[in-house]
């Protein structure tokens, strides 16, 4: 089974074209650069974050495994 998009189909060429000309007439071309920057600049932070989340979930399920490990308490009913 084919993965569904979520927005959709991905622009092909022509609509691309069409979004950037609409972007440069909306910002202009001097800010154009700026602008996708600090969109990479965001998009750097956001993936910080939540690898930092996902680093933190991973090590309290760890911990949690380490505190029931379940071979201790069968070992303990014997």
């Amino acid at each position: 089974m084919d993965p569904i998009p979520l927005f959709g189909p991905v622009p092909g060429g022509m609509e691309m074209m069409i979004i950037l000309l609409i972007a440069v007439l909306l910002f202009g071309a001097n800010k154009l650069p700026k602008l996708a920057r600090s969109s990479g600049q965001a998009i750097g932070e956001f993936r910080k974050g939540r690898e930092d989340i996902e680093r933190e979930i991973r090590e309290s399920a760890e911990a949690v495994e380490r505190e029931v490990d379940p071979t201790e308490t069968e070992r303990a009913d014997r």
